[in-house]
């Protein structure tokens, strides 16, 4: 494989991820500030979300690039990269 599927918006998935550091952060600031509870946890579903946001973000990439050229390839490529994206969709729903 040459480059991830993701490799074209690259730029994107970072800023997303610089955005969500900086919500990490602000939820830290929170817990240090003292901030009553159910706002802490408010904020801590917001960023699982945005997460979960990214992680569909480069699955769906993955599926679109990675998957679909190792099935056009075949043979145990095909297995194999089916195999990790089961995994990976397995993981996500688990968390």
């Amino acid at each position: 494989m040459a480059h991830p599927g993701y490799t074209d918006d690259k730029s994107a998935v970072l800023a997303r991820l610089k955005k969500i550091e900086g919500q990490v952060r602000g939820v830290s600031k929170m817990v240090h500030d003292d901030r009553y509870c159910i706002d802490v946890l408010q904020q801590i579903s917001a960023v699982t979300r945005a997460l979960q946001g990214v992680a569909l973000h480069l699955l769906d990439d993955h599926m679109s690039h990675c998957v679909v050229t190792a099935v056009e390839a075949g043979g145990e490529e095909k297995r194999e990269k089916l195999r990790e994206a089961s995994e990976a969709i397995a993981r996500l729903v688990r968390s």
